[in-house]
């Protein structure tokens, strides 16, 4: 973009950056550089980086709530996981009790 405010000055749009760039057209010199509007980190707006808060906070929480389900139900499997190993004694003793530390003097 080419702009004519003053007979000796043209402004100029960095077709790259986007910076404008006002330059002495008697001797082509920078006179003003006015550096480009960025976008926030990696080229998001305010609302992309809201937007992924977002996400992020709802993934927690999802992540939580399963945890939070597992751990609740952690109890009922310890339980049951007992429950048989009792069961499984009962039904199939040792006929040879596991030896004590002193029985082996």
């Amino acid at each position: 973009m080419v702009g004519m405010a003053d007979p000796a000055t043209i402004t100029v749009t960095c077709p790259d950056c986007g910076c404008e760039l006002k330059i002495d057209t008697a001797t082509g010199t920078v006179l003003h550089h006015r550096a480009a509007k960025r976008p926030l980190a990696g080229g998001h707006t305010f609302d992309d980086l809201l937007q992924g808060l977002d996400d992020q906070k709802a993934r927690a929480e999802a992540v939580f709530e399963r945890e939070k389900a597992a751990f609740e139900d952690r109890d009922r499997l310890l339980e049951e996981k007992f429950r048989q190993a009792m069961k499984r004694a009962e039904e199939d003793p040792d006929e040879n009790p596991p030896l004590r530390p002193f029985d082996l003097d």
